[in-house]
């Protein structure tokens, strides 16, 4: 199974771009600029690949492949656990988290998407 990391470096599209303009005026890319950096994913997506890829993640390694604190990997963890998007399972001194694929994804134009199909596509775990 391919670590988490992964995600980072092969599976997120990553595109630069800055943008310049007054009010009311379309914006304009300038080529000469010093780029900004972007995603198509959310930390949520990208803590939930995590998570799918390695059930029995700490949030440190979450927070370190994500690239955020080990406090919004917390934060990030309960809100899925809220939306029942997962569950966190005590073993001893870890958490074990079970991902639910069935659930749609939240945004309206995506309801028809899963969770499942989604990391199907993001993680070499065909059965998430």
């Amino acid at each position: 199974m391919a670590s988490c990391s992964t995600v980072a470096n092969v599976l997120i599209e990553t595109a630069t771009h800055r943008t310049s303009g007054t009010a009311g005026a379309p914006h304009q890319v300038k080529a000469a600029s010093a780029p900004s950096t972007w995603t198509f994913l959310t930390n949520h997506a990208h803590v939930l690949v995590c998570i799918a890829r390695d059930p029995e993640v700490r949030l440190r390694d979450i927070a370190a492949t994500v690239g955020i604190t080990e406090r919004a990997a917390q934060r990030i963890v309960l809100e899925l656990e809220q939306a029942e998007f997962l569950t966190r399972k005590r073993i001893g001194r870890r958490n074990r988290y079970d991902v639910h694929p069935e659930q749609p994804l939240r945004h309206a134009m995506d309801a028809s998407v899963t969770i499942g199909s989604l990391l199907s596509v993001l993680t070499d775990n065909a059965s998430a």
